[in-house]
């Protein structure tokens, strides 16, 4: 019987692919720009069009070993090469060492008199100059729609421009063509119909007068990609996009428990605090100690020896490090060593999703093991659910996926019940803790309790919340038969039940004593009628005696009679007989 040679699988080949180095757009191309094709990326002014063409340029040559040529239509190479400067991108530096090539082609329309038939044929050579002198691998053409402005014949130009970007593709340019977004076309001059390899749009909106820039990968042909809209910033270091709309829920779940840094709180959580890389709510109104919870969480991580990361958005750091001592608390020490850092922020510095890049940003750079964000409902004021909840979503996820536990804390407000006020956030964390504030008796006091704990036993008790220049503590409450009583109320009634204690205790002991007495007296009569008893049975035992003995002595008395009268009778018989 023949057998089948066994063959391996044939490898389908995947499209070659060039990194742009940013951080984020190569994890939704799945690798990068295609390689040896054009790329188009089109957007309004200010999105960002030129920042993403030099970063793919600049990358290239510094990290990749691919020398690129930047080529300009609108600004300078003195006016680019200052502008990205403070990206930390000299310029000067690449050119000297010829690993990028800066040419700006100015194009003038006053300037440019019209003779007939033209074509781009100068800008070939210019352009093809350029790669070999540096043995080029990317170019840029930034924007080439200055061309339409420049040049009144846009049927030629039309066509020089297909035949340039054949020409790039016949010479294995990996480019990047910029143009600006049309108002019924992608590009306002149609270029999606020459460069239909890959599309990248960049868009920046202002709602509520906070703008937020995004980025959509539109088109890849050959090639899987991230088709969802992804936001990205432009820092101090460049371009960041965060691609984590596309992570799926393949994070690790870690065993290890970590403590809160409030011993009652991890008892509650089981009595080992919380899981490594899970996400907890802290949800409470006004002053309920959610900060001081936070501040003591991170206080925690940075004794054991961790990086701690603090988001907070309602005070300065000076703020927080001098509020934090009046309760024992001193996080300074922690910031001087490195292991804590405070990033403090106005929620309408930026959106929502910018914030969320700037967070991704941060982490990437600490590398901090616990993070605390505070409030995390100041970041989703005003802001329907449909679109915070996929946001933090994107924010969650990515921390699981670095294992980071993250503290959130949110700010509830009066007249909705907390349980409902976090609809849109509760379902994503693993723990929530829920504080309250209980006004009684003239006095208001704080109350926690756990709402809900993923994966672990823990207590359905409400706890006294108590806050001293030695921490924070956590006190069971007094149930009475109507309320939950706590503060001084709960230590007026615990006094009262001490007295009430001790008086029971006294009670008690004087009927002890009572008893012990009467046991006593009763104990005296026992001995002494068994003192009676004994004597009475000592004189019984005497007649006895007695009475035995005399009936022994009678007995004995006639026994002797008896002898002495047989004696008598033996021997009146022998005198007869010897007669």
């Amino acid at each position: 019987m023949s057998k089948k040679n066994s063959q391996p699988p044939t490898m389908i080949p995947t499209l070659p692919k060039s990194p742009t180095g940013i951080q984020g757009l190569d994890e939704i191309t799945g690798g990068g720009l295609p390689t040896g094709r054009p790329t188009l990326v089109s957007g309004s002014a200010g999105c960002g069009k030129t920042m993403l063409a030099m970063e793919f340029l600049v990358h290239g040559a510094t990290q990749f070993d691919e020398p690129g040529v930047f080529m300009m239509f609108e600004e300078s190479a003195a006016d680019l090469t200052a502008n990205v400067r403070s990206l930390g991108f000299n310029l000067d530096r690449l050119v000297a060492e010829q690993k990028i090539v800066l040419d700006y082609v100015r194009i003038e329309r006053s300037e440019i008199e019209e003779t007939g038939e033209y074509d781009l044929e100068g800008l070939f050579i210019r352009l093809g100059y350029a790669i070999d002198m540096i043995g080029a691998k990317r170019v840029v053409l930034d924007t080439i729609e200055a061309l339409f402005a420049g040049l009144p014949n846009h049927a030629i130009l039309r066509a020089e421009l297909r035949r340039l970007f054949s020409w790039l593709k016949d010479r294995g340019m990996t480019a990047v063509i910029t143009g600006e977004k049309g108002e019924a076309s992608i590009t306002r001059y149609g270029l999606e119909e020459y460069v239909a390899d890959c599309v990248i749009v960049l868009d920046q909106r202002v709602t509520e007068q906070i703008s937020t820039r995004r980025l959509r990968v539109l088109k890849y042909r050959g090639s899987a990609h991230g088709t969802n809209e992804y936001p990205f910033l432009i820092g101090e270091h460049g371009l960041s996009v965060l691609p984590i709309t596309s992570l799926r829920l393949d994070h690790g779940a870690s065993p290890q428990r970590i403590s809160t840094g409030i011993a009652r709180l991890d008892d509650m959580l089981g009595g080992k605090g919380v899981f490594l890389g899970s996400s907890i709510l802290i949800s409470g109104s006004s002053g309920t100690g959610k900060s001081s919870i936070s501040a003591t969480f991170l206080n925690a991580a940075c004794q054991r020896g961790e990086r701690a990361l603090l988001f907070a958005y309602e005070e300065s750091s000076m703020q927080i490090l001098r509020n934090m001592r009046s309760i024992g608390i001193d996080l300074e020490p922690w910031v001087k060593k490195g292991l804590l850092q405070i990033h403090c922020s106005r929620p309408t510095l930026q959106g929502l999703e910018q914030h969320l890049v700037m967070m991704y940003d941060m982490v990437q750079a600490f590398r901090p093991t616990v993070i605390a964000v505070d409030p995390i409902s100041n970041l989703t004021l005003e802001r329907d659910e449909a679109e915070v909840k996929p946001t933090l979503m994107r924010l969650i996820d990515f921390l699981k996926q670095q294992q980071i536990t993250t503290l959130f804390t949110s700010l509830t407000t009066g007249g909705v019940a907390p349980e409902d006020s976090q609809a849109g956030v509760s379902s994503l964390m693993d723990t929530w803790l829920l504080l309250r504030n209980i006004e009684f008796n003239g006095e208001r006091n704080r109350t926690v309790y756990v709402l809900k704990s993923r994966g672990m036993a823990h207590s359905n008790q409400i706890r006294e919340f108590v806050l001293s220049d030695k921490g924070i503590d956590l006190v069971d409450v007094y149930l009475g038969p109507e309320r939950v009583l706590t503060g001084t109320a709960r230590l007026a009634q615990e006094a009262h039940e001490r007295a009430a204690a001790e008086l029971r205790r006294q009670d008690h002991e004087r009927k002890l004593h009572q008893l012990a007495s009467k046991q006593k007296a009763i104990e005296a009569q026992i001995a002494a009628l068994q003192a009676e008893a004994e004597s009475e049975e000592a004189e019984v035992n005497f007649v006895i005696a007695q009475q035995i003995l005399q009936e022994k002595t009678v007995q004995q008395n006639i026994k002797t009679m008896t002898h002495l009268r047989g004696d008598v009778k033996t021997g009146k018989r022998r005198t007869k007989g010897s007669q």
